[in-house]
């Protein structure tokens, strides 16, 4: 675990930090997915400790964290920023950022899981301890309120042709 450490503590930081927006979130999401890596460790038969393992350990307590914000919720903090040079690119992931944001936790869980990290409903299903067609359900009514909540007037591609 030690030698894996140095190398997957930036990507497993980076991939929690760019799905919850907050860092001292990631920061302890971060933590709780290298404390459960340790307790996997010491179980018969391990799992040999990879940056991709931790990052799938890291969804898990991301997701946990979902669950838990979703029975109390917290206020969403700034956004972090991602230095982009592309402006319009910046500003589109900007405002999807910011609407996702707004959404309930548990659409936000799902929305992420599915079209962030391209998980399958089913593979989402398990990650928020839900049934498939309860997921499916559940994606269909965070789609409509991420549509709801997107400022649509107010962003310039918008103006450009998009809707109204």
């Amino acid at each position: 675990m030690l030698a894996v450490y140095d190398e997957a503590l930036p990507a497993v930081y980076g991939y929690v930090v760019r799905r919850c927006g907050d860092r001292a979130v990631a920061e302890d999401v971060t933590s709780e997915t290298f404390l459960a890596a340790m307790d996997s460790m010491r179980r018969p038969d391990p799992p040999t400790p990879t940056t991709a393992w931790l990052i799938g350990v890291a969804r898990h307590k991301l997701a946990d964290h979902w669950r838990r914000q979703a029975r109390t919720p917290e206020p969403v903090g700034d956004t972090p920023d991602a230095g982009h040079d592309d402006w319009d690119v910046e500003l589109d992931r900007m405002v999807a950022e910011y609407t996702l944001a707004r959404c309930t936790p548990l659409h936000r869980a799902v929305l992420t899981l599915r079209y962030v990290d391209d998980c399958t409903v089913g593979q989402c299903a398990e990650a928020l301890g839900r049934s498939v067609a309860a997921t499916e359900s559940l994606l269909t009514r965070a789609k409509h309120e991420f549509r709801t909540r997107y400022p649509h007037e107010k962003h310039p591609s918008a103006a450009r042709g998009g809707r109204r």
